[in-house]
């Protein structure tokens, strides 16, 4: 592509950002100032596929391939500002999908290690992480319900896919004051959860009704 067109292309991704910003993020009550800062830095389009970056921006979750999507930017910030993500945390991602959430959590905390059960997107959210030069994203491969017990505990977790109910190795890889957020119910209704661990209690909000692909896995769905 001519160098011109780049410079164009470029800059109406970046209008299209500054819109997304402000209207599906400030207008819908998201105020953290560091996770604006993080969906403004992260080029949204590079994430999805070639033939839907016309919509990479607009406030509806779009398909990635494997029946898998990438989540509609309100539902990524509003889950982001709910963890309340301090810069030395260590965060465990489950459903890295096509990478773009651990993106975006990557430029608000030490370290990101997100699991993707699917190899083909795994290996692309790995590659395109590394291209877009987020070193402190860390993706592997496997059942996400399991976590990952040799790297825990975790300051925060979150989980991009809804679970019948909340995977217990998940609570348990949470730091003493580690939050976690989720979604969980049935295919139809689910509810955004916020859990807290203090001690062995992990007392519990419900935030918002919202709809995600299934949580596969064996505390989870099983494959259809």
């Amino acid at each position: 592509m001519p160098w011109r067109l780049r410079m164009l292309e470029k800059k109406e991704y970046a209008a299209q950002s500054a819109e997304m910003i402000e209207k599906q993020l400030r207008r819908r009550g998201i105020r953290d100032a560091g996770v604006l800062a993080a969906m403004t830095a992260v080029p949204r389009h590079e994430f999805v596929p070639e033939e839907l970056r016309s919509r990479a921006y607009e406030d509806v979750p779009l398909p990635i391939g494997g029946g898998q999507t990438i989540s509609q930017p309100y539902i990524v910030a509003a889950m982001t500002a709910a963890l309340h993500l301090q810069p030395g945390d260590r965060v465990l991602e489950i459903g890295t999908g096509c990478g773009y959430h651990a993106a975006v959590l990557s430029r608000l905390v030490r370290e990101v290690f997100t699991i993707e059960r699917r190899p083909e997107l795994a290996s692309f959210a790995s590659t395109k992480l590394a291209q877009l030069g987020y070193p402190n994203a860390h993706v592997h491969c496997g059942d996400g319900t399991l976590g990952l017990p040799e790297l825990a505990p975790f300051d925060a977790i979150l989980v991009a896919a809804a679970a019948p109910a909340v995977p217990k190795p998940l609570l348990a890889q949470l730091a003493e004051g580690g939050r976690m957020i989720l979604p969980v119910g049935d295919a139809e209704h689910q509810e955004l959860q916020l859990i807290e661990r203090r001690g062995d209690a992990f007392p519990t909000k419900m935030l918002e009704g919202c709809r995600f692909v299934p949580l596969v896995g064996y505390h989870g769905w099983q494959e259809p």
